[in-house]
């Protein structure tokens, strides 16, 4: 946890300097991105004043601090900072990691008001990357974690006028737009919602009248019917004012939330396209947990899915999480260096190092070709069959022409007293599940620009761009998408499996 800071004029670090003996809360970090954000700042900013993490107790641990070292501590995330200097990390974490038992969704995070100012006087900068990132969630669930929320973030701001605030949101607010896709306020591609004069979205109304249908919604039905219908709801909704999902289409209202609460304040807006493993920090690869593409990696390694709807010339753009997590320390610095203005960066690859759909299912499949042997947790044996990416129009007519002969079969099977599911046809379920949830970002009509975030990293100086880089330009594709994050899946992402010689299953056999 060298502090890498110089004193010589050019070469000094704008950001460590902004940085030093700044206090920092953080939400989020139980998730992936937030993990990686507090590691880069243990590591490469050791004279922060300190890091404050609100943290919501579980039925396993109850307060901030016991689940922080249970739950977050305990990742190998910190795995480099551990081998480098274990009695530094700890130290660290005794003397400025500050656990805050709270819920970012409740009034005053759930606190007293006391405790609540008292914070609210203690911080800086706050960074907010807690979210719902379920494309399909319920609407209530999604409206409430990922724009309701954000007015209790905005409660903590007006204590504090001078904070600044980092709210992380996703390129996808973008929706159904097409063509190049710039860093400012996003305008809905479906009904029209009243703008105001300052840039941002009028959205109050429109918040009242999707509580009143989901007020409705609840009234009429209960248990699972009732989740199934508010998930139907918030899709239905998103598709009327121009989104795929519920996810993009409640972070894109929290945008226009936080843009009028905070009108006049400190304010950046970071979006990150489809965020995976690690490009180089903590360690090549890293990564927790299953993303977006992996999910299609996934079924493709397992030979679940050989057809998918996408188009092979579609920019499917891929951002490395040390790259956003980057991003978000070099925004809060010059947040905090020039502060009172709105701000707003996507953290993305497809205009600068674009990478086609087409080229990340052939980097994929090559790899799986000639080495899968290297990834046992993620292939089991060498995959047989081709993946396919084809217009939406044709999927539909493959899969349900197939599935209708297969469903008579599988329930002749069921008659005759076989009750084993017909392989064939739950792969096409499979198949048919992830293009619901995940083909329209496979089949992509627009392009993700980021000349802001670019021209701020020229602005922070050479020293900067080297420890915190954000320029998706440095990244081979191949290398990236073949060794470092296959590998990272399969090293990090998956659970070792457990695997038996014949020798060892005879002898299980005759100890039984």
């Amino acid at each position: 946890m060298a502090n890498k800071q110089t004193t010589s004029g050019e070469s000094a670090s704008g950001v460590l300097e902004q940085l030093s003996g700044k206090h920092v809360l953080i939400t989020g970090t139980t998730g992936f991105l937030g993990k990686v954000v507090l590691e880069k700042l243990i590591r490469a900013v050791p004279e922060i004043g300190g890091i404050h993490l609100l943290i919501r107790g579980n039925r396993n641990h109850s307060d901030a601090r016991s689940r922080f070292l249970n739950e977050i501590a305990t990742s190998s995330v910190f795995d480099r900072l551990r081998h480098e200097d274990n009695d530094a990390f700890e130290s660290f974490m005794d003397s400025r990691i500050h656990c805050i038992t709270g819920e970012v969704t409740e009034p005053r995070f759930g606190m007293d008001t006391a405790a609540f100012k008292k914070l609210a006087g203690n911080i800086d900068a706050f960074v907010n990357s807690a979210a719902s990132v379920n494309f399909r969630e319920e609407l209530d669930k999604a409206l409430q974690i990922n724009t309701l929320c954000l007015n209790n973030v905005a409660a903590l701001a007006d204590l504090n006028p001078d904070m600044a605030v980092i709210q992380v949101s996703t390129c996808y607010v973008n929706g159904k737009n097409s063509g190049q896709v710039t860093e400012s306020v996003i305008k809905p591609a479906g009904e029209a919602i009243p703008r105001s004069t300052n840039g941002y979205y009028e959205i109050e109304e429109l918040v009242h009248l999707l509580e009143d249908k989901i007020a409705d919604v609840r009234a009429r039905y209960s248990g699972k019917a009732l989740e199934k219908k508010l998930v139907e709801l918030g899709i239905r909704e998103a598709n009327q004012y121009g989104w795929s999902d519920t996810y993009t289409f409640t972070k894109w209202l929290g945008e226009q939330l936080l843009m009028k609460a905070l009108a006049g304040r400190s304010l950046t807006i970071l979006r990150p396209s489809i965020i995976e493993s690690a490009l180089e920090e903590p360690a090549p690869g890293w990564i927790e947990g299953v993303k977006v593409a992996d999910a299609i990696i996934l079924a493709y390694a397992r030979e679940k899915v050989s057809l998918f709807p996408g188009k092979r010339s579609g920019i499917i753009d891929v951002i490395p999480v040390d790259l956003v997590a980057n991003g978000i320390i070099l925004s809060m610095a010059e947040a905090l260096a020039v502060p009172g203005k709105r701000r707003i960066y996507q953290c993305c690859s497809g205009s600068s190092n674009p990478l086609s759909l087409g080229e990340f299912i052939d980097h994929v499949m090559a790899e799986a070709r000639h080495h899968h042997d290297d990834y046992q947790q993620l292939f089991y044996r060498k995959p047989t069959k081709p993946f396919l990416a084809v217009n939406r129009r044709l999927f539909d007519m493959v899969v349900g022409g197939l599935r209708v002969p297969l469903s008579f079969a599988d329930r002749a099977l069921r008659l005759t007293g076989q009750n084993r599911e017909l392989k064939m046809l739950k792969n096409l379920d499979t198949s048919r599940s992830l293009a619901t949830i995940f083909g329209f970002y496979t089949a992509p009509d627009y392009i993700f620009r980021n000349d802001s975030l670019l021209a701020l990293a020229s602005r922070m100086g050479e020293l900067d761009r080297l420890l915190f880089p954000i320029d998706a330009r440095q990244i081979d594709w191949s290398l990236y998408l073949r060794k470092i994050h296959i590998g990272g899946l399969n090293r990090y992402a998956l659970k070792e499996r457990k695997v038996y010689s014949l020798r060892s299953a005879k002898t299980r056999k005759k100890a039984a």
